[in-house]
């Protein structure tokens, strides 16, 4: 199942949408006021969720939001998580983290949920000032039943489904302040959509594949099935001390190509259009403004 957020009747609505995404039903308030409240109850309501859906709308005459458009908490990331990633990211002269290439234990930061910003929003890269703006591709998992103490054999239980971010840089501030949340954490640094796809029509995340484009041009495009850290170990190490809850979200690292890695740089700038793609969910774009 496919689901979205996106402006109906003048509000934020929940509704399903076909695989093409070409079309959406919005659901009603009583079963969905919200996505996060859908995910929190889904077990409950999931039976009752297709007959209750309203009339088809096609998608290109609606406004879509982010997924979740405020997360509830931060998003959680994780850095250096493909392995020919860490390698260009160690290199670009950027990295002022821990000295190892590929790390010996996931590397956890966050981003807060005012970063995040719906399909077809402008990036706001004039908020940063040292003009080093970069793109990351990444898969996202969304936590469906929370808990602590999940271990890695029953982690896949607790996703709910997936979706996309683009996690967003400022690459000299992530510099500067020898840590990420600053670089990482700007207004709108965190597109998100177009779409969830439910774990029930994606049970093995390791077959999805992950493309960014950069104004048409291919910069991304590697397997999940590459990630240093698999899902079920990031959401064993997120949770032996952190009460995940339903709605949590896990971007799980970029793979290589991002603009740090080329020479020079080849940062983000205003008109440029960024469009990642990850199979079965779709495709999110955004224009730099």
């Amino acid at each position: 199942m496919h689901l979205v957020t996106f402006l109906h009747e003048g509000r934020p609505t929940v509704g399903i949408a076909d695989e093409a995404l070409s079309k959406v039903s919005p659901l009603p308030g009583d079963i969905a006021p919200d996505m996060l409240t859908l995910i929190a109850n889904y077990d409950d309501f999931k039976g009752r969720i297709a007959g209750a859906a309203g009339a088809a709308l096609p998608i290109a005459t609606v406004q879509l939001l982010a997924p979740i458009p405020r997360p509830a908490r931060n998003v959680f990331c994780v850095g250096k998580n493909y392995h020919e990633h860490a390698k260009e990211f160690a290199g670009s002269g950027y990295d002022s983290s821990a000295k190892e290439v590929v790390p010996e234990y996931p590397v956890i930061f966050t981003k807060p949920s005012s970063t995040v910003i719906g399909q077809g929003a402008a990036i706001p890269q004039y908020l940063d000032t040292t003009d080093s703006t970069d793109y990351e591709g990444e898969l996202t998992v969304i936590i469906g039943r929370g808990g602590r103490g999940i271990k890695k054999a029953d982690a896949l239980k607790h996703v709910f489904g997936y979706t996309i971010i683009n996690d967003v840089t400022a690459r000299t501030l992530q510099h500067q302040h020898r840590q990420w949340f600053i670089g990482k954490g700007i207004d709108g640094f965190c597109p998100m959509g177009p779409a969830i796809i439910t774990a029930d029509a994606m049970p093995d995340p390791t077959k999805m594949h992950l493309k960014t484009f950069v104004n048409g041009e291919l910069r991304q495009d590697a397997s999940v099935a590459d990630l240093v850290f698999d899902i079920p170990t990031l959401i064993e190490t997120l949770s032996a001390g952190i009460t995940l809850e339903p709605g949590d979200l896990i971007a799980t690292g970029t793979p290589a190509g991002v603009g740090l890695g080329f020479k020079p740089p080849r940062f983000l700038k205003k008109g440029d259009v960024v469009a990642i793609e990850v199979s079965g969910i779709g495709r999110l774009e955004n224009p730099v403004g």
